[in-house]
């Protein structure tokens, strides 16, 4: 075989594995932009290695792809911009294949916007740990290899990283979806409309929100709110449509039912573009948890899936 053949041969192995790859970075960095980064930084150092010395593609790749993502996590940037409480994950379309792996309660778990967030607790090291056991099934040994640590080690920062997610997550279990549909579209109908108190009775009794402002507030800043009564003038002040609001996202949006990460949402679309999206955590037939992103850049690869999903009709076609 020549050398021209032996590099595509070599390619098609790397593109064999680029889905894989993207969704072990996309869980150890929440951000689909930055995971696509990693991986063809992955592919150059593929390029530049001996690849005839590589016994098993996989695992090296697996090594090189979280030792990259890892360094990102310890970077000053990432640092600055990854401040625990000023920070959002990118949220992803179900179906897109960065998800990954999702036979398990625990691989869906890990991929979820409220496990990506309460992964900014961890060090990277145990987030590493968390997710190439959680989500990957690597065994302690196997995870020993790729991060230079010993078995013991790695046993001890997933008990760690376990413990601090299970402290901090709200809630528990997966939402029926038919169930979580209802229950979406009856806090859309309540915010359109005002109606506080049918609101409220759709919260939790410690229901929270959270926003990133669409980007139009200080850098880095997200807007809480912390009870449902405060969750429910939010809902009801940002759901009704105003003339200045249409002027504001530059058209009429219409108002799609989607699944995000797992979780229930919906999305506000003008054209082929989603301009926002807002997710849901449901607990016990009630809203615990809504995360409202409207960053546009981080929104650019759910807008490209979005533009190749197939639609149901929009729960409110011009909002």
């Amino acid at each position: 075989m020549d050398s021209a053949a032996i590099d595509r041969f070599d390619t098609s192995r790397f593109e064999a594995g680029r889905n894989r790859l993207a969704s072990l970075a996309y869980r150890l960095l929440g951000s689909a932009a930055d995971a696509e980064d990693a991986v063809q930084d992955a592919f150059l150092h593929w390029q530049a290695a001996d690849r005839q010395r590589i016994t098993v593609p996989e695992a090296w790749l697996t090594k090189v792809v979280t030792n990259l993502c890892l360094d990102r996590l310890r970077s000053a940037r990432a640092r600055r911009e990854r401040t625990v409480g000023a920070w959002l994950p990118e949220p992803l379309l179900d179906g897109d294949p960065m998800l990954g792996p999702a036979d398990t309660f625990e691989q869906r778990e890990s991929v979820s916007l409220a496990v990506l967030t309460l992964m900014e607790r961890l060090s990277p090291v145990e987030r590493a740990v968390y997710v190439l056991r959680e989500a990957f099934s690597h065994s302690h040994a196997e995870i020993a290899g790729i991060l230079d640590i010993t078995e013991s080690a790695s046993q001890q920062h997933l008990h760690r990283a376990r413990r601090r997610i299970t402290a901090a997550r709200r809630g528990g279990g997966e939402a029926d979806p038919a169930s979580a549909r209802r229950i979406v579209e009856e806090f859309l109908a309540a915010a359109s409309s005002g109606r506080t108190e049918r609101l409220v009775a759709l919260l939790t009794d410690d229901a929270t929100a959270i926003s990133d402002s669409n980007g139009a507030g200080p850098a880095k800043t997200l807007l809480r709110y912390d009870t449902p009564q405060r969750v429910a003038a939010m809902a009801r002040a940002g759901f009704r449509p105003t003339p200045a609001k249409r002027r504001l996202v530059g058209g009429t949006p219409a108002i799609h039912y989607a699944c995000v990460n797992g979780a229930p949402a919906i999305l506000f679309v003008i054209g082929d573009r989603v301009i926002g999206a807002v997710t849901f955590d449901i607990t016990g037939g009630r809203i615990a948890t809504m995360r409202g992103i409207g960053v546009p850049t981080r929104l650019v690869r759910l807008t490209e899936t979005w533009q190749q999903h197939e639609r149901d009709t929009p729960l409110v076609a011009q909002w």
